[in-house]
């Protein structure tokens, strides 16, 4: 049975990692997302992004099978627009935490 904020939400990716000097905040900052979602019933894959060329960004998002995006990469490509241009030119739904 499909929990209530699975059907409104989908599959969620947890976008984490990154090519920055921040990854490894990143992949804590996006495991703990993760977590929370998962406990609150959330379907949720964390996606572990390790490219910033548009392409790889667009096959790993499509391979992924998700319907919402949360971003928790930090640092270059994360803070500074380059994920949410992609994310935006592919008419992606997304969630951005900023600090």
């Amino acid at each position: 049975m499909m929990s209530d904020l699975e059907e409104k939400y989908g599959h969620i990716g947890v976008l984490m990692g990154g090519c920055s000097s921040e990854r490894e905040i990143s992949l804590k900052s996006g495991k703990a997302v993760y977590a929370a979602l998962k406990e609150a019933g959330c379907r949720v894959s964390a996606v572990d992004i390790i490219s910033t060329q548009e392409a790889n960004v667009v096959q790993l998002l499509k391979d992924a099978k998700l319907d919402v995006a949360f971003i928790a990469l930090h640092g270059q490509f994360g803070e500074d627009g380059g994920i949410q241009a992609i994310l935006e030119k592919i008419k992606f739904y997304f969630w951005y935490k900023s600090e």
